[in-house]
């Protein structure tokens, strides 16, 4: 298979900083750029996060919705926001130790399902009922 060059660092940049927040933005520079949907920025220190990462800790339930729709990869992260409460359950029967691994900016996985809303309460509900027998 033909190795495809490096996205520019400046767009891919542009394009998780919009997922925070400018779903017209995001459509834009995707329908240019389909390759960005998976992108990830580093922060620095680590701290990657792509376009779905950045919608999902700011509780962007339709920008997450269109990166899903359009390949972005899915992660427990996003999945508690937008209360998918099965995977969440899965993910963490498999691997318990995600309940506290930190997302993008540190953030943990509680807060992506309070940022979720009432879409995402009985994913809150499960997360604290085992925070409380931890």
């Amino acid at each position: 298979m033909e190795r495809k060059p490096a996205l520019e660092s400046d767009l891919v940049h542009e394009f998780v900083s919009k997922a925070h927040g400018d779903l017209e933005r995001v459509k834009e520079m995707l329908e240019d750029e389909p390759a960005l949907v998976n992108a990830t920025w580093d922060w620095g220190g680590g701290d990657f996060e792509t376009a779905l990462g950045a919608a999902s800790h700011m509780g962007r339930r339709d920008i997450a919705m269109f990166l899903l729709e359009h390949g972005a990869r899915l992660d427990i992260f996003a999945a508690a926001m937008l209360g998918k409460l099965d995977i969440v359950k899965a993910a963490l029967t498999v691997y318990p130790n995600l309940l506290d691994t930190p997302g993008p900016h540190g953030i943990p996985l509680l807060t992506h399902a309070e940022i979720g809303g009432q879409d995402a309460a009985a994913v809150l509900d499960y997360l604290e009922s085992l925070k409380r027998s931890s």
